[in-house]
């Protein structure tokens, strides 16, 4: 499909459920500090994982190849890889949403842990496990710093979220992107060239491009027609191919955050002419995904450079 952007045109990609792989690793990959339940009665902690990504438990001690092992994990993952103080987990596929696979490691003194390997955790872009570092004693040295680590991490992603809305207040891009949720046209500088409708199983959709004074934009109108699940939007990206290595800045807003059976809901992106530009002042041509609330693509279409011609 990536071939279709070489077309001097705003054809429509797609408007078709794909893997959530084409956002590559736009996804959330992390690293966090795990103490274990002072209690054996309390809830195994969980591990948040993903196709084709491996995710790595390091613990204090060596580990018991042994007495290490996944239930169920048989043509669902790659081999556990178990070595030293770490234990790697690379399923093959997502998991069903809901599944909690249990994961039993001991460790050299006999200490056996328990964790349930679940799909990635549902957050505005998903949460991959991409390093667990598991303690026992939560006041050992190694604990405490990871435990820093975390914390600063957490302070500064915090800081930059911040950072960003602040921006978004100001930002005439984002300005029109809300008009344009909310069907406000008229109130923009956008004149509609192009419109798109496919109807898929689950999703009624139509998408506008519109032409716009060094901006271009792009409103996604979605009707849900599942009986009983809601519709949420996890992300979209702006990029040149497709992949991570090219995306380009744009704004985004949605006319409500969840679909429910029945109902409409309207997306719109606006870009500006920066986000085209090539070195040398040329111009190419974008391509907008949206990805719904289970990580899957739900819209992918190509937005022409000549949209942001004066």
């Amino acid at each position: 499909m990536s071939s279709s952007l070489s077309l001097k045109c705003g054809l429509l990609l797609g408007l078709l459920a794909f893997p959530a792989l084409a956002r590559e690793l736009e996804e959330k990959l992390r690293i966090r500090t795990l103490q274990v339940p002072a209690h054996p009665g309390q809830e195994a902690p969980s591990i948040y994982v993903s196709a084709q990504v491996a995710s790595v438990l390091r613990f204090e001690q060596d580990i018991v190849p042994t007495k290490t092992r996944l239930l169920a994990w048989e043509g669902r993952f790659e081999p556990l890889l178990v070595g030293s103080k770490k234990v790697v987990i690379e399923p093959l596929r997502d998991l069903d949403e809901g599944e909690a696979l249990p994961l039993h490691v001991t460790l050299a003194d006999g200490t056996a842990f328990t964790f349930l390997v679940r799909p990635k955790l549902r957050e505005s872009w998903g949460w991959i496990d991409y390093q667990v570092n598991v303690f026992k004693d939560p006041g050992s040295y190694n604990a405490v710093l990871s435990g820093l680590y975390d914390a600063l991490n957490r302070e500064r992603a915090l800081r930059e979220e911040n950072e960003r809305f602040k921006k978004e207040e100001n930002s005439i891009d984002h300005a029109y992107a809300t008009l344009l949720s909310n069907g406000e046209v008229g109130k923009t500088p956008f004149r509609r060239k192009r419109v798109f409708r496919l109807r898929h199983e689950d999703m009624d959709m139509v998408v506008e491009l519109f032409k716009g004074p060094g901006k271009a934009a792009a409103v996604a109108t979605l009707r849900n027609t599942v009986l009983e699940e809601a519709w949420t939007l996890e992300g979209a990206s702006v990029t040149r191919d497709l992949s991570l290595r090219t995306a380009r800045p744009f704004a985004l807003r949605m006319e409500r955050s969840v679909i429910v059976p029945g109902q409409s809901g309207r997306i719109a992106v606006v870009v500006d002419k920066s986000s085209f530009e090539l070195e040398g002042g040329q111009l190419a041509d974008l391509a907008i995904q949206i990805f719904r609330g289970d990580g899957l693509l739900q819209v992918a279409v190509a937005m022409e450079h000549a949209l942001v011609r004066q």
